[in-house]
């Protein structure tokens, strides 16, 4: 596409010269940002499938391991003495079974550290499995999927890919736009051949999954650890002053309750103070004088409509509570409506603590929605729209890098990126873009304002090196 690239003295560009300049930078940017984003998104996509078909057939905490029902089940103290026996610790966590041919499980924690699972027959007591909780395939993938398996390091880098990701579909849709042909741009013209082929296939399919990469990039950096931890979740959080005259304790849910990379607590809940045990505060709960075990606790759960799957983490200090819990996004149910987080203090049995969706802030809700649609876990459908968007996502970028080579000079040794196009109005509004950026997303601003200056006064002034990305 020829273009000019200075406009005459004093004379103001026609609209059709301003709209190809714009439509060059934006390629530039959107160029430039596939550089980065393009191997994460892929990373992200291969490892969201290979989670999401584990969930569908082994499950992530044992909850697809099948019993044969019978008449009685065995009482919970013996379950926990026959769990115990075969894997020394302090039992943790009680997992209930979705359906009554599904098994039992228990996490325990040995002394030497880490989280055992173990899988138990409520009928008959027969272990049937014992594993690593964070040592199968899905934990490999989910720690790759949030943190590269470097730790902070790698969620930094994904939060970056991630909100430059937004730039990427917002640049693209600029790209995609139709100046005329609406049905061109809406339907894949598979007549096409060659770099005109794969453009259209790129520019279109891409439009249809934007929404949708839109809504996975922006709950995904919710988890984030600058722009989740430090801004949405801080000020989304469900405050613990709703907890009329409730002691609170120095710990947060997230360390009380996540295990590693797992996040086993609603996302609203995550930074919140856990209630402490040791006062008269509370509800009733549990009757007066009945003896708090965790027999009676998931007793209590079960008076409270938590029917199927539901968990029970059991107290590990003396100011430490029982805690019921029930949520979509682990697994307990399709609805993504049924969060519940019940606190019980473990002296009194009384009820400290009992939040539900309707309790959380607007974000809270929209992320207790989200994390589940983002999982796969919201019906056989979202299971199988994920995987569709997933194989689109590969696509996408796959797509990309063939443009890239099919419009490259063969052997030209350079990069071969967009021309930055000369004379381009409002490049100050660039700037001002970037700062506000920077505000919203802190990592991402910074990233697009060094890339900017690289561009703008390196690139300039060193014509060997503006040869070899150009």
């Amino acid at each position: 596409m020829a273009m000019s690239q200075t406009s005459s003295a004093g004379s103001r560009p026609s609209p059709k010269n301003l709209s190809q300049k714009f439509y060059f930078a934006a390629w530039r940017w959107h160029f430039y940002a596939g550089l980065y984003v393009i191997p994460f998104l892929l990373m992200l996509a291969i490892t969201g499938l290979m989670m999401m078909f584990i969930t569908q057939v082994d499950g992530r905490d044992g909850e697809k391991i099948h019993v044969e029902p019978e008449a009685t089940e065995l009482p919970i103290a013996a379950q926990m003495q026959i769990a115990r026996a075969v894997q020394p610790g302090q039992i943790v966590e009680w997992i209930g079974p979705k359906a009554e041919n599904l098994a039992v499980v228990y996490r325990i924690a040995p002394q030497d550290g880490g989280n055992q699972m173990v899988a138990l027959n409520q009928y008959t007591g027969e272990i049937i499995k014992v594993w690593d909780r964070r040592a199968g395939w899905y934990d490999w993938a989910d720690n790759m999927h949030g943190s590269l398996l470097i730790g902070d390091t790698g969620d930094r880098l994904i939060e970056i890919a991630a909100g430059l990701g937004l730039v990427l579909v917002m640049t693209g849709l600029y790209l995609w736009w139709p100046r005329g042909n609406w049905s061109a741009a809406l339907v894949p013209n598979l007549r096409a051949r060659g770099r005109s082929l794969w453009k259209n296939l790129h520019g279109v399919l891409g439009f249809w999954i934007s929404a949708l990469l839109i809504v996975f990039l922006i709950s995904g950096l919710s988890w984030t650890g600058v722009w989740g931890a430090k801004f949405v979740q801080a000020w989304s959080t469900f405050p613990a002053q709703k907890w009329d005259a409730v002691p609170l304790s120095d710990v947060t849910h997230t360390a009380h309750l996540n295990h590693g990379n797992t996040n086993d607590v609603p996302w609203a809940l995550e930074q919140t103070p856990m209630p402490a045990s040791g006062s008269d505060a509370g509800i009733t709960g549990l009757p007066a004088g009945r003896e708090v075990t965790l027999e009676s606790i998931i007793g209590l759960g079960r008076d409270l409509g938590m029917e199927g799957r539901f968990r029970v983490a059991i107290p590990t200090s003396d100011s430490g509570v029982w805690t019921l819990n029930r949520d979509s996004m682990s697994g307990d149910g399709e609805d993504p409506f049924i969060d519940r987080t019940v606190h019980i203090d473990q002296f009194t049995g009384k009820i400290l603590a009992d939040v539900k969706y309707d309790d959380y802030s607007w974000a809270g809700k929209a992320m207790a929605v989200g994390i589940p649609l983002h999982m796969g876990l919201v019906g056989l459908w979202n299971f199988v729209l994920n995987v569709f968007f997933c194989l689109a996502v590969i696509f996408v970028c796959f797509s990309g890098l063939v443009m890239w080579v099919k419009r490259r000079p063969t052997k030209a040794g350079r990069l071969a990126a967009p021309p930055m196009p000369a004379d381009l109005p409002f490049w100050k509004g660039a700037v001002l873009v970037g700062l506000f950026t920077s505000l919203a997303f802190p990592l991402v601003g910074i990233t697009l304002l060094a890339v900017l200056a690289i561009d703008v006064l390196i690139l300039s002034n060193l014509p060997a090196l503006k040869r070899v990305i150009s």
